[in-house]
């Protein structure tokens, strides 16, 4: 691709409406480019970006691209042979990479780049809600929306932006942030890692991005942010704060006490103990808001200010989101795909939950599931009963072998009370007939499991009626 992240003037994105494309549109459209793009479907995301002032169209073709585009926009998920992609190449328009257009945008900020294999989102939009309530209102671009359609992003008129650094497709290499944050380094992407040694390695090279005299804050807690520690440890001009229950953490996490919805933290910060609340339940929420309270501190934001700060965060959307409550059930999203994920979600649910936890499960990707299907169903055992979906493809073409079964068979090997569901309309019903009062029910995955809340609780209305 051609190196013109600069020319974004009139830049047009291909997918527009995905989480992490929107974003960066939104905010060049505020910063007063011109912006295009075109998306597979209409979507509030899109109706959004429309009242900004994007052009946007629904469908892809060639006639999209508007006279004057400066740059075509697109992500890793475009496939080659798309026509717009094809029609900018043969007129000669810049093509640039997502992540080539946010590290542009980043420019001339203080960025704080937010990485790890799970709970970047979270991360993100704790900071990014907490740096705004206490006035310094930062920049940010998010891969999913805080409270509404088009609130993954901003333009602020401070001078910290915070990004959610993707390293799926190792496009976290082209930021240089002055803090990083890495949660965790776990094997994922198959597609794109064929091992931990690349994974590694990759997290390597974006720790080697932070600028000198920067920070990296990482877990002490995960095996594999241990070993980027221990391979990054003596870099000239790196400072290294590590976060965690380990006895040898920098910032130590004393304590994590479920209230409910919300946790009661106690940390251990330069000496002094400090608590404050978490508004998401789960310990895996409680030290993504302790490695955010490092970072910001890192920033110079002061550690008693920005704890408060933190409790005004209640949630993103599709993390552990509360969809609504009928006839005594309630229904929460989850964006849980990996089995780490899946996993801590259903643990801080369980400590939340006074009745049954029930799951609806729709694997994302074939490559994840060939990989990982033994554990995620060790994660469904976790429910009291579960109901598993078909596999959800997103950008991938299917595997021979490879389908929900595996998921569901390592389910029943751990002893999990799980059910197949082939038809995705008839959901909805099969959950409403499962679900009783005290309940718990949970739409997981990344795919569009999320449309199922709205169904569940109406079939709920309709036999509560």
């Amino acid at each position: 691709m051609n190196d013109a992240a600069h020319d974004l003037h009139a830049p047009h994105f291909i997918g527009i409406g995905g989480a992490g494309m929107s974003g960066l549109a939104k905010i060049l459209a505020v910063r007063g480019a011109k912006v295009s793009g075109s998306d597979a479907k209409e979507s509030e995301t899109v109706l959004a970006l429309r009242e900004l002032g994007a052009e946007v169209h629904i469908g892809h073709a060639a006639e999209n691209l508007p006279a004057g585009t400066s740059s075509v926009v697109v992500s890793s998920a475009i496939r080659t042979d798309n026509p717009e992609l094809a029609a900018a190449r043969e007129r000669g328009i810049p093509v640039v990479h997502r992540s080539d257009a946010l590290a542009a945008l980043m420019g001339g900020r203080r960025a704080l780049a937010v990485a790890g294999t799970h709970g970047k989102t979270t991360t993100t939009s704790m900071l990014a809600v907490s740096l705004g309530e206490l006035g310094l209102d930062p920049s940010y671009a998010i891969g999913g929306d805080l409270d509404a359609p088009g609130s993954n992003a901003h333009h602020g008129t401070g001078e910290i932006f915070v990004a959610e650094a993707d390293e799926s497709d190792r496009s976290f290499h082209k930021y240089a942030p002055e803090v990083a944050i890495v949660l965790n380094v776990e094997l994922d992407h198959h597609a794109n890692y064929a091992s931990m040694e690349e994974i590694y390695e990759s997290f390597e090279t974006f720790v080697g991005r932070i600028v000198p005299g920067g920070t990296l804050v990482v877990s002490a807690d995960h095996e594999g942010a241990r070993e980027l520690t221990a391979r990054v440890a003596g870099r000239p001009g790196l400072n290294v704060v590590t976060v965690g229950a380990a006895e040898d953490a920098d910032v130590r996490v004393r304590s994590v006490v479920a209230r409910g919805m919300t946790s009661e933290v106690t940390v251990e910060l330069d000496g002094a103990e400090r608590v404050f609340t978490v508004s998401v339940p789960g310990r895996h929420y409680a030290h993504n808001a302790v490695s955010a309270l490092a970072a910001g501190v890192a920033l110079g934001v002061p550690a008693a200010d920005l704890a408060k700060a933190i409790g005004s965060y209640t949630g993103v959307r599709r993390r552990l989101q509360l969809k609504g409550e009928v006839a005594g059930v309630q229904v929460i999203d989850s964006y849980a795909h990996h089995p780490t994920e899946m996993t801590a979600d259903l643990e801080a649910i369980r400590e939340a939950a006074t009745g049954r936890v029930l799951v609806v499960f729709q694997p994302h990707l074939f490559s994840r599931t060939q990989q990982l299907a033994e554990e995620m169903g060790q994660a469904l055992a976790l429910a009291d009963a579960s109901v598993v979906l078909d596999i959800y493809p997103a950008r991938e073409d299917p595997i021979p072998g490879v389908t929900s079964e595996l998921i569901i068979d390592a389910a029943r090997r751990a002893g999990a009370d799980v059910t197949a569901e082939h038809f995705f309309a008839a959901a909805p019903a099969l959950l409403a007939g499962l679900a009783r009062p005290g309940d718990l029910l949970l739409t997981m995955g990344a795919g569009d499991v999320t449309n199922l809340g709205p169904e569940i609780l109406a079939r709920l209305a309709d036999v509560a009626s």
